[in-house]
């Protein structure tokens, strides 16, 4: 036997009856696993001039440094493109590109900083996380959705907001233990972390509303939403107050008010909702009404994923016991409580949901959504396990491999859509998986 073959079977399912069963999935995680792995040794021997955004955010900090106004790009050394974030980035992303070494290695870190990335995960399950739960959240951060090849070759600091969500969540997804009080105020960090982290890009705000979805009494979950929000809020009133002049710079650049430079825009290119309505549209002759394209991005959003999703939220709810004069939203926090596990799990599901209908879905921010799929990837079922694997890690890989691109079309929204499925009719078909069978 191979060791390749012997490390996948090492990465099984350890709930199914039969090792013997399992061959076929062992050679599919082998073979998955030899794909993202040539994949990214394709991409590091290739000469090319990696790294664009990375440099971009480091000659804005060092014309910040220099007291020139960093949105300006004439006054950006080396590149063509615009600095997108916040003013008060420029202060927090300083120690990071100092000494230009960053900017140098940035393919080296990233690698080591995805590694903690999927070992800071939490785990959903009644058991301890093993090595193969690890193995298979490292194979989903490296290869789902092509998200980690597009934030290595790019150098964007959604390798950032990836480690930074990863950490908000196990602090979100704790299980609950006898310091009740002490893991509340773990869940409060991890709100107030995850605030901060959808302020870098500001379209990914909704995500927040999923902590409704955590298994705690209604006050404190309305809590950990307003302090998520507050963390949101944090950095655009910072900048607002202490960076005024940047601050106006930067509202230039998202208004197209700077001419003749690059422009950080929500119709900017990229594979996502609102993109393929406006596509869409635009066979029939109404690409340019920016009312029907966003009802039709609206629609689309919410019969494709929000709306099924509530519903089989609520279709598993009412499957429980009715109280007398209990309402709905009721019914629905105390369904939460009483299966923990299966919140936590319907919680993540929100937040993947949520950030696959966002309107602007740049290729590198798909290595976010590839962190919450990894959080539910290893407790999946073995057809369920497979079905993931080859919708969101074989088959985009294997269009890269090939040397096609995605840039310019809708691959990976079409993945990441198949890829929600999976993960929406698993929850369907087993909704109590994780949870003690007394519980069920």
């Amino acid at each position: 036997m191979s060791d390749v073959t012997g490390i996948a079977r090492g990465l099984g399912p350890s709930l199914d009856t039969s090792a013997g069963r399992n061959t076929w999935l062992a050679w599919l995680i082998g073979l998955t696993a030899l794909l993202v792995l040539g994949n990214l040794v394709s991409d590091g021997s290739i000469p090319l001039n990696y790294g664009w955004d990375v440099r971009v955010n480091c000659a804005a900090v060092d014309a910040y440094a220099d007291g020139l106004d960093p949105y300006f790009v004439k006054n950006l050394k080396g590149t063509r493109f615009s600095y997108p974030y916040l003013p008060v980035t420029l202060d927090v992303f300083r120690p990071l590109c100092a000494g230009g070494v960053l900017v140098a290695h940035h393919m080296s870190l990233y690698l080591v900083l995805a590694v903690l990335c999927a070992l800071a995960l939490p785990g959903l399950g009644p058991t301890r996380t093993s090595p193969r739960d690890v193995a298979l959240r490292l194979l989903c951060v490296f290869g789902a959705f092509l998200g980690f090849e597009w934030v290595w070759a790019s150098g964007n600091f959604a390798i950032l907001g990836g480690v930074l969500t990863a950490v908000a969540l196990r602090l979100l997804l704790s299980p609950a233990s006898g310091a009740w009080d002490r893991g509340f105020a773990l869940r409060v960090g991890g709100a107030a972390l995850l605030g901060l982290v959808t302020s870098f890009k500001l379209v990914f705000c909704p995500v927040i509303a999923a902590l409704y979805f955590l298994p705690l009494p209604r006050a404190r979950k309305l809590a950990l939403v307003a302090v998520a929000a507050f963390g949101f809020a944090l950095p655009i009133l910072i900048s607002r107050l202490f960076y005024a002049d940047l601050f106006s710079s930067w509202l230039g650049v998202l208004t197209k008010q700077i001419p003749d430079q690059h422009v950080v825009e929500l119709m900017e290119n990229n594979p996502s909702l609102l993109l393929l309505a406006r596509s869409l549209l635009e066979q029939v002759g109404l690409g340019d009404s920016k009312p029907v394209m966003f009802a039709t991005y609206g629609i689309a959003a919410l019969a494709i994923v929000l709306v099924p999703f509530v519903l089989s939220v609520l279709r598993e709810v009412g499957s429980g016991p009715v109280r007398e004069g209990e309402s709905l939203l009721a019914r629905l926090d105390r369904w939460l409580i009483e299966h923990p596990r299966v919140a936590t799990r319907v919680t993540v599901l929100a937040m993947f949901a949520l950030y696959v209908s966002s309107p602007r879905l740049k290729e590198y921010a798909f290595f976010e959504l590839a962190v919450y799929a990894a959080v539910l990837i290893a407790d999946l079922p073995s057809l369920a396990l497979a079905a993931m694997l080859s919708v969101g890690l074989l088959a985009p890989g294997m269009v890269s491999i090939s040397g096609h691109t995605v840039e310019g079309g809708f691959i990976l929204l079409i993945v990441a859509l198949a890829t929600f499925w999976i993960l929406l009719l698993d929850f369907r078909a087993e909704p109590m998986r994780l949870e003690p069978r007394d519980a069920r």
